[in-house]
């Protein structure tokens, strides 16, 4: 039963999220944390923090990390397949039927909108990691604002504030 309600949860969560692996965060929190209460909010963010330096897709590597957190080697691997099938059933469909109607002005609005919704759930992700769980004590918002100017203002490159924030960690908290 475990591994059904795996399978639909995370079917579902594939299958409604449209825009990457940040849109999908909202989603999957609330199936993962608030419907099903397979794992807390705190480990969610463990699993979404782990997820984000771990080389691949994000949205897979949730998928794969949460099921294996429920149900061991099975459960990531049915959480991995059935998040990442809908998209290839939807990729498919799109590629057969979207060259003959790309061009219709309801194909064309249809696209627009996502475009949107997908900045919403980009934004509900980020509004979702600004929960004060995830700030431990002020040396945690020093690093975060760190990473946001030196990403945002000097244009560091992503690893480079992934280790840099890292390493900053280590000293600030074994220091103290």
């Amino acid at each position: 039963m475990t591994y059904l309600k795996l399978f639909f949860v995370f079917f579902k969560v594939g299958l409604f999220s449209f825009g990457g692996g940040y849109a999908i965060l909202p989603l999957m929190q609330h199936e993962v944390v608030d419907v099903n209460k397979w794992i807390s909010f705190h480990e969610f963010m463990e699993i979404v923090a782990v997820s984000q330096i771990t080389p691949g897709p994000i949205s897979i590597n949730l998928a794969t990390h949460v099921g294996y957190r429920i149900a061991q080697t099975m459960g990531s691997t049915i959480a991995t397949f059935s998040v990442v099938l809908p998209s290839i059933i939807i990729m498919t469909i799109i590629v057969v039927f979207l060259k003959k109607f790309s061009n219709l002005p309801v194909v064309k609005r249809t696209f627009a909108a996502l475009r949107i919704t997908v900045v919403g759930l980009i934004l509900a992700a980020a509004v979702a990691l600004f929960v004060k769980d995830n700030f431990i004590d002020y040396r945690s918002y020093i690093i975060f604002a760190s990473v946001l100017i030196g990403g945002l203002v000097f244009k560091i490159g992503s690893i480079s504030l992934i280790i840099s924030s890292g390493l900053a960690g280590l000293l600030l908290y074994y220091i103290s």
